[in-house]
């Protein structure tokens, strides 16, 4: 990216419009330890409207939860405006899980299951967004969600606004540096957490 500063004050000043026009308080936002809801929360508060950053663990691997949780800190650390909320999906997911099968003899389909692990973390954010009055902000970038559309229907593709979605991957990874994420998200590989084996996005 040639100016990443330039890129960062636009979508600033679009999320202060886009707000003021809704009539909203805040921004809601699921952060999973990646580098996409990482610069999409940190880009939310720099608005200095209220943002809402929530961790809504699903039998996440370890290492996604450290990175969310250390990203969370630093939010929290540097912007005033940011309030943390770790909501655990785990036990509900399980619950959901158990029921089908009682109610199914057949297999589970896995693929179902996964997207099942994004509607329940996007019904969270609906909740806290209804909460707050506050908007659902996705994190989707422009070859993920709008090149291939490698995202869930009614899940992490449902949001009221997305602000890096005319940003290609190596983008966002320009704006993350310029932005100062912690170096353990910008090197880490992209990997969604919908997975009990902790494939890749790649894979």
């Amino acid at each position: 990216m040639k100016y990443p500063e330039k890129v960062k004050e636009h979508i600033i000043e679009w999320l202060k419009k886009y707000i003021s026009e809704a009539n909203q308080n805040g921004f809601i936002i699921g952060v999973s330890g990646g580098v996409d809801s990482a610069v999409t929360s940190t880009l939310c508060a720099l608005t200095e409207f209220p943002v809402y950053a929530i961790e809504m663990s699903i039998h996440q691997n370890k290492n996604q939860i450290s990175r969310a949780k250390e990203h969370l800190k630093w939010l929290k650390k540097n912007y005033k405006n940011v309030k943390i909320i770790s909501h655990s999906l785990t036990n509900v997911f399980e619950s959901f899980k158990g029921e089908l099968i009682k109610q199914n003899k057949h297999n589970l389909d896995l693929l179902s299951l996964a997207n099942t692990r994004a509607r329940l973390r996007m019904i969270t954010l609906y909740y806290f967004a209804g909460y707050y009055k506050s908007l659902v902000v996705g994190t989707g970038n422009k070859v993920e969600d709008f090149g291939i559309g490698f995202y869930t229907k009614h899940g992490d593709g449902a949001v009221d606004l997305c602000p890096i979605a005319d940003l290609l991957k190596s983008d966002v990874y320009s704006l993350a540096s310029h932005l100062k994420i912690i170096s353990s998200i910008q090197k880490a590989i992209p990997a969604d957490g919908l997975w009990d084996d902790n494939r890749t996005d790649e894979e």
